[in-house]
């Protein structure tokens, strides 16, 4: 796998920090040709001098909450967007807010990162890798794609949501015999910034780091793990500990729903 990703045209979003960063860094280490996306231009920049050979990589600023920035990136680059042979959806928002607390428009702002940013990126990807024969598309979940627990309603939704998506979509490519390769993450507890930006029931900001998420796995560590499975191909990885209760719901529902409720949410 030494030339895996020499000279592919990778598109990360959430590029600027945690597990984006972390995946740009060493997707350029390996030669990869790294297309950075997040809503901070100014961290991209800075990013992107860092890499080896950063004439070679572009920035694409981008909120992949927001249809209509979206739409435009995909008429304004659509060359660029046509080249890629690797997206991988990073981006995403969480949430810290009771279901019946949380307001109407975080829960939409949730959905519209989390979903629609996520399908609408891999849609304008598509064409590009379908010609070709040959793409991969990343999406990064979570064990709450798997499972709902307190404080976490839409944003579980959201990944239950991508799960859904992203096995239709990869049961329709194998059917239209297309060599495009779909992959979901669900990594558990990662030392990122994923807390502190979580939405409270008001649609603002957590702004403080769970102590659990704080003593997660590194985002280098998760970005390796991502590369190594991205390699193999595989369908579907887990990280951390959580993933013993994906296990648990299927195989012994009424003791999940017993350790779930007891669940503490930071």
């Amino acid at each position: 796998m030494a030339n895996y990703w020499k000279d592919k045209v990778v598109w990360v979003t959430g590029a600027s920090s945690g597990i984006g960063e972390a995946l740009v860094r060493q997707l350029a280490e390996k030669g990869a040709i790294i297309i950075l996306s997040s809503r901070n231009a100014d961290k991209l920049e800075v990013l992107k001098a860092k890499l080896p050979h950063a004439e070679k990589h572009s920035i694409l600023p981008l909120d992949v909450s927001n249809e209509n920035i979206i739409n435009q990136a995909l008429i304004s680059r659509k060359e660029l967007i046509n080249s890629v042979d690797v997206l991988i959806n990073n981006a995403g928002i969480s949430q810290r807010a009771l279901t019946w607390e949380a307001s109407r428009e975080s829960e939409r702002l949730i959905m519209e990162t989390n979903f629609f940013g996520a399908t609408a990126l891999t849609k304008a990807v598509l064409p590009g890798m379908m010609q070709r024969n040959s793409g991969s598309i990343i999406s990064l979940s979570s064990p709450a794609g798997s499972f709902g627990f307190p404080m976490r309603s839409s944003y579980s939704a959201s990944k239950h949501a991508l799960h859904g998506y992203f096995d239709s979509l990869r049961a329709e490519l194998d059917a239209a015999k297309k060599n495009i390769h779909i992959m979901l993450v669900l990594p558990g507890r990662v030392s990122t910034n994923m807390s502190y930006n979580a939405l409270t029931q008001d649609g603002s900001k957590q702004a403080e780091t769970d102590q659990r998420l704080a003593s997660g796995l590194s985002p280098d560590e998760c970005a390796k793990g991502i590369i190594k499975a991205a390699e193999k191909r595989k369908a579907e990885i887990y990280f951390g500990r959580e993933q013993i209760l994906i296990y648990i719901k299927r195989y012994l529902p009424g003791l999940f729903r017993s350790i779930v409720t007891k669940f503490k949410p930071d």
